[in-house]
């Protein structure tokens, strides 16, 4: 359930464009179809989809989840960087959705794993998300890890809670970081007025670390190494963003025109460091940087 409280801003507009706009993974005809099933109601009562918005309407948006009978295995090409009996890591191609969601049914990362996997995906993310641990941005493209079975599941969850389960970014930053390396602590939650974002320090905001270091610099721009201590949704996004460096291609939280030629934040995750479920060994997996990445840090000019 999503609801949303019509800013002055925002008055005359009609319901199915503000929703489609505020919740940017439906379409506008996948919001047409939730207002036409009374999935939008206004003081409790369903709205038509070409109802005018009135400062301070609240209303409650249904949000339905994909029915299992969607989540069918697809043969989608998968590059694989590592894989046993308990656990898959994969290099996510920038553009491909992790889980099916509103808008976004099939064609996922888990319509392929569900494929290429069989019957070899845990249960404990649901039926949407099987052996799925932990999620990257539809357009930030690299590592992800999904577990083969409940007991690998279990580990790499706690890993995670515990930090032991390390993620580590590439990314191009706008403008000239002043220090070569750097902390920012600071807790995410939802924006309080924008429902398409994240934000620091606003109310039930959670503890969010990321440590960052500069690998090059040039002209207007910084290649950045970054660490996740904690895995908020849009973290590093949201705390470069912060301090003034948002990630070249970010719509949302940097410029507002694409930059380079790219639309999207510049982004991968190049590195994961686990330990194995099963064996307790350490275990690293790298990536390259893909060409979209190497094609914008040629477009930069020479380093300084």
């Amino acid at each position: 359930m999503e609801t949303i409280k019509i800013r002055a801003d925002e008055a005359g507009v009609r319901i199915d464009s503000l929703i489609a706009a505020a919740v940017p993974e439906l379409s506008r005809s996948a919001v047409q179809r939730i207002i036409d099933g009374g999935g939008v109601t206004l003081g409790g009562k369903a709205v038509k989809k070409n109802y005018k918005t009135a400062e301070g309407d609240v209303f409650d948006v249904t949000l339905p989840e994909p029915e299992a009978a969607e989540l069918v295995p697809q043969d989608i090409p998968l590059d694989i960087m590592y894989e046993d009996d308990d656990v898959i890591v994969v290099n996510k191609p920038r553009g491909m959705v992790v889980h099916p969601a509103p808008g976004h049914p099939d064609g996922t990362l888990v319509n392929a794993l569900m494929f290429h996997c069989g019957d070899s995906l845990s249960g404990i993310g649901g039926v949407i998300r099987p052996g799925i641990v932990h999620r990257i941005d539809k357009d930030t493209s690299g590592l992800i890890i999904a577990a083969k079975n409940d007991a690998a599941h279990t580990s790499l969850a706690d890993q995670l809670r515990d930090h032991t389960l390390s993620r580590i970014y590439e990314a191009v930053v706008c403008g000239a970081l002043r220090d070569d390396k750097g902390t920012i602590s600071a807790p995410i939650g939802r924006h309080p007025t924008d429902r398409k974002r994240q934000a620091v320090s606003v109310k039930n905001a959670r503890e969010a670390i990321t440590h960052y270091e500069v690998i090059a610099r040039y002209n207007g721009y910084t290649h950045v190494r970054c660490i996740l201590e904690t895995g908020r949704t849009h973290q590093i996004r949201v705390h470069m963003a912060y301090i003034g460096h948002p990630l070249l291609g970010d719509l949302v939280y940097g410029r507002k025109k694409p930059e380079k030629g790219l639309s999207g934040q510049c982004l991968h995750a190049r590195t994961l460091r686990f330990i194995h479920p099963s064996t307790d060994e350490t275990m690293t997996v790298d990536t390259p940087l893909p060409d979209y990445f190497t094609q914008v840090l040629g477009k930069l000019g020479n380093e300084l």
